[in-house]
């Protein structure tokens, strides 16, 4: 498989890492300045071309004619459409656009049609959607993601006292009255795809699949307040925020939004009459004061400044708020705000390098039956949880998953199945028929593309 990746930011260097130790893969950098080709090719082991990507003759300097996929990542949307256009037009197969500003956003489907762009995706909205699933999560509790609209996707770290912890799997339901399964367990590093008959500890990383619906019922049940989330501060006023605003919109909650520069102030306070707009000059510290900061149930740090970003974070915590969000997307800042065990952190590299990587896989399935619909990576990146439609061809239609026929490769859990649009959580007597979505957790390991190879 043949990649280009026009843009060798934080996106473009993480999803290289993301190929690293695959084979068959073959990536070529695209940047303007040779200085940055070199660094990249010195770094990762991938060729470079120095240019621009939106030329042609570049383009196929790098070999786009002959390219599966061109990833266009630069920071400006322009060039990042034009290059896919102009790849596509050299012989690439698949061409993606990364895009900001909200214009390019709302127009995507034009671009698609009209032009020839195969997928345009937005970092900056996908990351505002991320802060609404987190919004009033506790620390402990992590989103994962929403699959079919009915299925949310959490982790959770076990606290000592915890409900869950050295408890069997197979009693969980029955003896703590949830409707949830436990697909993955990260245990001192080690991924575990639990049957019924293991154990959680306290300490333990789990993924837990749970009706969107169900989901406050049962963090309460597990003794995991989930906050009421009435009144947010968000530091940053840019396009996430935005989003964001959008976002809750019609959600009966209290919105401060604090930003440094007075004209995007003003043209939040103009598209945004009912939110509290704040200028945020002179120390920020004392601005979060001012505003309250003690009261908020939820503070989120959206600034393109990680330091920023932290320091909101930090002085949030010291002042006791119950929910903390962070942009962050240096590498190492994230493991410093692990380290203190900080909330909810959010990349916008990782959510990018995701979506980049769902949209692959769905393209090399092709028009094949159960092909992944949906895709997301966790356990720390050690396991992957999939959506499928069972479509013709799915081996086992209406065997009851506890069926000795019914068996499973080592490493797969089914986490639930969406049957005429309602969720089921699974147990021995629940089945899969065509037309059903189901979504499974695999060990990262196992490979799987087409929903019938969770089968030995």
């Amino acid at each position: 498989m043949k990649i280009i990746i026009v843009g060798a930011g934080r996106t473009g260097r993480a999803l290289i890492e993301a190929f690293i130790g695959k084979s068959g893969i073959d990536i070529t950098v695209i940047e303007k300045q040779k200085s940055k080709v070199g660094a990249i090719t010195d770094k990762y082991n991938v060729n470079g071309v120095a240019g621009s990507g939106a030329s042609k003759d570049t383009l196929r300097a790098a070999g786009a004619d002959t390219a599966d996929y061109v990833f266009a990542l630069t920071p400006v949307d322009e060039i990042n459409l034009l290059s896919c256009m102009q790849a596509k037009a050299v012989g690439a197969r698949h061409t993606v656009a990364r895009v900001f500003q909200p214009d390019f956003h709302t127009e995507g489907n034009a671009f698609t049609s009209e032009q020839g762009i195969d997928y345009i995706f937005n970092p900056k909205y996908d990351m505002a959607r991320e802060v609404m699933l987190s919004i009033g999560l506790p620390g402990v509790v992590r989103p994962v993601g929403v699959f079919a609209n009915r299925m949310q996707m959490i982790s959770l770290r076990v606290q000592e006292g915890s409900p869950l912890a050295g408890k069997v799997l197979k009693d969980v339901r029955k003896d703590l009255n949830v409707r949830l399964v436990i697909t993955t367990v990260l245990r001192d590093g080690k991924l575990y795809v639990p049957d019924g008959s293991f154990r959680i500890e306290a300490g333990d990383s789990i993924g837990v699949a749970s009706d969107i619906d169900d989901l406050m019922k049962n963090l309460r049940t597990l003794g995991i307040a989930k906050s009421p989330a009435k009144r947010i501060m968000v530091m940053g006023g840019d396009i996430t925020a935005e989003y964001l605003i959008g976002l809750l919109t019609g959600k009966k909650k209290s919105v401060t939004v604090i930003e440094q520069d007075l004209d995007r102030c003003r043209e939040l306070m103009d598209r945004y009459p009912s939110v509290n707009v704040v200028l945020g000059e002179g120390e920020l510290t004392e601005v979060l004061e001012e505003e309250k900061i003690k009261d908020a149930d939820v503070v989120v740090s959206l600034t393109e400044s990680d330091e920023d970003n932290l320091v909101t974070s930090m002085y949030a915590w010291s002042r006791n708020v119950p929910s903390i969000i962070t942009r962050i997307d240096s590498p190492a800042h994230l493991k410093l705000l692990h380290r203190v065990n900080l909330d909810i952190t959010l990349s916008t590299a990782e959510i990018s390098v995701l979506r980049l990587i769902r949209y692959m896989y769905n393209c090399e399935a092709g028009d094949a039956p159960n092909e992944i619909e949906e895709y997301y990576t966790v356990a720390d990146n050690k396991a992957e949880v999939l959506q499928f439609t069972v479509g013709e061809g799915f081996r086992h239609p209406g065997v009851k998953l506890g069926d000795q026929s019914f068996r499973l490769r080592k490493g797969i859990a089914i986490a639930s199945i969406i049957h005429e649009g309602e969720l089921v959580i699974p147990d021995g007597s629940s089945c899969i028929n065509k037309g059903d979505k189901v979504i499974i957790v695999t060990d990262k390991k196992n490979h799987i593309e087409n929903l019938n190879e969770i089968f030995p």
